[in-house]
């Protein structure tokens, strides 16, 4: 008979705690593990950028509290080169999950995140887990290979030590790195239009080290050169198109080489600048189809 009731007593037990099993870990990890109080970022690497910006901030607070903050904290790990990064949706934030679970599905928005870091930095693709005691993980695989980024590295300071010209105002030495880009790069039609892949035109590496680019390539190496440059600056993108966007005097400005590196029925390479250094205004009078962007995202550059 007592045994009958040590083992009711023992079902009962395994009964409540698996009904409340949730209840018991979020408490678990609440007041023991204390998980939500003990989240930092322990490590940034040498390409992590120190800029916030409109659409979105660096932060040393990673326990969310709106979608904002969940955004904030996506891209303080991004931009410190995290491979991976764990944070915990706190109790009173009922809809944290809910945004979480929006946010991984929204490759819009994180692709827009990502635009704001340093390329080296960037993701290719990114995936996040979560469960129902507020753990969130994101997973990312950068864009550059490490052998790829050294190799774009070593091209670029290549570059720089032929090119850098003290002498030069900030716009007058965009200009020389602008031009001897184009100058050393044909746009991947084939890519573009076939989708025959023989490059890595969609990185930098595509563009400088093999001579053949798309707009993303452009992009990463123009962004590279002006993060050397000490210029705040980011990628801005459309539905089609990404470009750059860059901080000169106080000034916000559009750079898209891709445009100013026209693909020419003959083969003959020409540089124009049309595209250089424009506020929008200016970049939607010369082209709005494919520089329609979200300007509530890229609000640095709101046209007037």
């Amino acid at each position: 008979m007592k045994k009958l009731l040590r083992l009711g007593l023992i079902l009962i037990v395994l009964g409540v705690i698996y009904l409340y099993k949730d209840d018991l870990v979020r408490v678990y990890n609440k007041y023991v593990v204390k998980k939500v109080q003990d989240v930092k970022l322990d490590s940034k690497n040498e390409f992590n950028r120190n800029y916030s910006f409109n659409y979105v901030q660096l932060t040393d607070n990673f326990v969310p509290h709106s979608k904002q903050d969940i955004y904030n904290i996506y891209y303080t790990a991004i931009n410190a080169g995290k491979s991976k990064f764990t944070f915990y949706c706190p109790d009173e934030y009922k809809d944290c999950l809910n945004e979480v679970k929006y946010l991984a599905k929204d490759q819009v928005t994180l692709s827009n995140i990502n635009n704001f870091v340093h390329p080296f930095n960037g993701f290719k693709h990114i995936e996040t887990t979560y469960d129902s005691n507020g753990k969130v993980t994101f997973t990312l695989t950068h864009t550059y290979s490490d052998s790829d980024l050294e190799a774009v590295r070593e091209k670029i300071n290549a570059m720089e030590s032929t090119l850098k010209d003290d002498r030069l105002s900030v716009k007058d030495q965009i200009k020389v790195y602008h031009d001897y880009i184009i100058d050393h790069t044909v746009y991947d039609s084939e890519r573009s239009d076939k989708n025959e892949i023989n490059y890595k035109s969609d990185t930098a590496y595509g563009t400088l080290l093999q001579g053949y680019s798309l707009c993303g390539g452009y992009t990463d190496s123009m962004a590279i050169i002006l993060n050397d440059m000490g210029l705040e600056n980011y990628k801005i993108s459309s539905e089609d198109h990404i470009w750059n966007a860059v901080k000169i005097d106080g000034v916000w400005y559009n750079l898209d080489l891709t445009w100013d590196d026209p693909v020419t029925d003959d083969g003959t390479n020409v540089i124009e600048h049309n595209f250089f250094l424009v506020d929008t205004n200016t970049l939607l009078n010369e082209e709005k189809e494919e520089h329609n962007f979200d300007q509530n995202v890229y609000s640095e550059l709101k046209a007037n």
